[in-house]
């Protein structure tokens, strides 16, 4: 084991840091990539970190943001230009603790750059101790950060959206990594605000396995850093610190942590309101069919599926997921990891119903429970997948509907790659978009565009209404001739009937 030492930060020619990169810190805000994205923090912002004083770090003087992200950083050993998947770990020779530190007063002045809010002298302390990357499993390291002794960050790189490998042969294809080229891996869920007077820690940890095929535990040392009141203000030359509330959810990672009030607004989003949800919710699916034929629109059903929950009536925006036909070769790339179905069902939100395009394969399982149950957890109103379902009694046994082809215990690779998340697929045989209005019920399921939704559910409301009236004439012993549908004489009462019960 080694020590972080200023020739190790002086070979440093490039620090590369990734955005988004842990399925909990996605999860917090609310987006998940589907590619790896990245900017580059100044050398000059590297700080080295020791097992003995802490690093000292200033908010500058005006600011209120300091954000303090714990990471875990890689140190490249020999050069990578245009390396592979396979061969791309070997180029890495340490692994470490960082602390991505930046001010979010100064991110209205980076147009995206991060150059002034991340690249601040001292902004990345990193150290203390170097771990050898061939010593430890890229999947299998751990990283936590303490702030003022509390523990605030504890993950894995078990299920990165990105692996390591992965970042390293990414960012080769363009920019030669040199050797003391330093990566940044992204932060979990956790991260928040220091103030000064505040100590921020930061820990790597991993299993080493031994040639004799021994495991040990293996550690960076904990990465200490103390914040301190900057007291020079800012030029009147440059961009001065500003922020608002939004970057205040931004910094502590939500609005209540942030100590801010909740947004007033619609409870299940912008198009589909309260009000309009309540109203789909109270008509039945073969009315709001009849209702979108009379506008042209036949072919909007979801056809072919069962579902777990057949009694309950759900209302939902969608969000969508498509498969491809396995291919070996591509299901390398697309099929491993945080792949398009993890994403999708680690971002469904309250209220919206994920749709899954399976093409109608039914020899494989789109969907278990462990996902599903995830999907629940996360409030999704029902999965629909025109495929099969994997461990059927389990799902079947959940409160959150799911809408399947048939039950098959293989898992999706024997079929299919999950390739990516809201696009417009097709499922059951019509064409659904994400944002579109899912409702289903016994008799079925319906895509309704967004747009014509408010009159749609006004129209289903008052043809219920008549159909209601119909029944009871059709119970006191009526004809059908001309009560259904109503032609004149039967409209005039069924009117003066409205008018009655409006009145009761």
């Amino acid at each position: 084991m080694e020590q972080v030492t200023d020739h190790i930060l002086a070979a440093a020619r490039k620090v590369i840091a990734v955005h988004i990169n842990y399925p909990s810190r996605a999860a917090q805000r609310g987006r998940t990539p589907e590619q790896p994205s990245y900017f580059l923090k100044p050398p000059s912002s590297l700080t080295l970190g020791s097992a003995g004083a802490p690093s000292v770090v200033e908010r500058p003087d005006g600011c209120e943001l300091l954000g303090y992200e714990g990471e875990i950083a890689l140190i490249i050993g020999k050069p990578a230009r245009r390396v592979g998947l396979e061969d791309a770990w070997s180029h890495v020779e340490w692994v470490t603790a960082t602390n991505d530190l930046g001010v979010y007063d100064l991110r209205h002045a980076d147009k995206g750059s991060n150059l002034r809010s991340k690249g601040g002298d001292g902004f990345t302390p990193i150290g203390p101790v170097l771990i050898p990357a061939a010593a430890v499993d890229p999947a299998g390291l751990r990283i936590r950060t303490w702030h003022n002794g509390e523990l605030v960050q504890d993950d894995t790189t078990e299920e990165l959206l990105f692996p390591f490998a992965r970042l390293v042969a990414d960012l080769s294809q363009l920019v030669t990594l040199e050797a003391g080229d330093i990566i940044l891996t992204g932060t979990p869920a956790g991260a928040s605000v220091a103030k000064p007077g505040d100590v921020v820690e930061v820990e790597v940890s991993a299993e080493s396995t031994t040639a004799g095929g021994a495991s040990s535990g293996i550690s960076s040392g904990r990465l200490v850093t103390r914040v301190e009141e900057g007291s020079t203000p800012f030029a009147h030359f440059g961009a001065r610190p500003k922020t608002d509330d939004l970057q205040r959810e931004e910094a502590y990672g939500s609005r209540e942590a942030a100590g801010l009030g909740a947004v007033a607004g619609p409870a299940v989003g912008h198009v589909l309101t309260a009000a309009l949800k309540a109203k789909l919710e109270s008509v039945c699916t073969a009315t709001l069919s009849s209702q979108l034929r009379k506008r042209g629109l036949n072919n909007v059903s979801i056809d072919g599926l069962t579902s777990t929950r057949p009694e309950k009536r759900i209302v939902g925006l969608a969000r969508t997921l498509r498969y491809v036909p396995n291919r070996e070769d591509l299901f390398k790339t697309h099929g491993g990891g945080f792949n398009a179905q993890k994403r999708a069902i680690d971002s469904v939100n309250e209220g919206e119903i994920l749709v899954m395009e399976a093409r109608g394969e039914k020899g494989t399982g789109t969907i278990g429970d462990i996902l599903a149950l995830r999907a629940q957890v996360r409030g999704a109103a029902a999965i629909i997948t025109d495929g099969g379902v994997r461990d059927f009694s389990a799902v079947g046994a959940m409160d959150m509907p799911t809408y399947y082809s048939n039950p098959h215990p293989a898992v999706l690779g024997r079929r299919h790659i999950p390739w990516d998340t809201d696009v417009t697929i097709a499922c059951g045989g019509t064409t659904v978009q994400p944002g579109d209005i899912i409702v289903a019920d016994s008799d079925g399921i319906l895509v309704i565009p967004p747009a014509l939704a408010e009159e749609l559910a006004d129209d289903s409301i008052i043809q219920e209404r008549e159909e209601t009236f119909i029944a009871e004439m059709v119970a006191q012993g009526h004809s059908v001739d001309g009560l259904y549908p109503l032609n004149a004489q039967w409209r005039t009462k069924y009117e003066a009937w409205e008018a009655g019960t409006a009145n009761d």
